[in-house]
């Protein structure tokens, strides 16, 4: 996991933009996160697993999130509650936003099923979506 300071060397405003994020949203892959960016209408940095997780990359993981409001929004399936488990037990400050099982991915389900679930979680997102 990159921290902000890797920015440092490309983009200075980038690094100034990421330390004034708070909001942490940890998704699966390219796709969910894809997803989640063009529904969200705060700044949040996104995170992606890349599926599984191991334990060293989640212990640089944790250290990076402490501080940050945390929320753990992956697939409804076995992938996704693996990770779900490993942030219950290593970082139970997260909370856990869930997409309805019939969609079963991030990815595939509607945006404004998306948008609703971000919405309980307190994340606010762009009026287009609230149909």
């Amino acid at each position: 996991m990159s921290s902000p300071s890797v920015y440092l060397y490309y983009n200075v405003k980038v690094i100034e933009m990421v330390q004034f994020i708070e909001k942490v949203i940890i998704v699966e892959g390219k796709t969910d996160k894809k997803k989640v960016e063009e529904i969200i209408n705060e700044p949040v940095e996104i995170i992606c697993t890349n599926g599984t997780i191991g334990t060293g990359r989640l212990d640089e993981l944790i250290d990076y999130l402490l501080g940050k409001e945390v929320y753990v929004f992956v697939d409804a399936d076995k992938s996704g509650e693996r990770i779900r488990k490993q942030f219950k037990r290593e970082f139970p400050e997260a909370r856990h936003i869930y997409i309805d099982k019939n969609y079963r991915e991030v990815a595939a389900a509607p945006e404004n099923h998306v948008a609703a679930a971000l919405i309980q979680a307190n994340i606010h997102v762009h009026s287009k979506y609230l149909i």
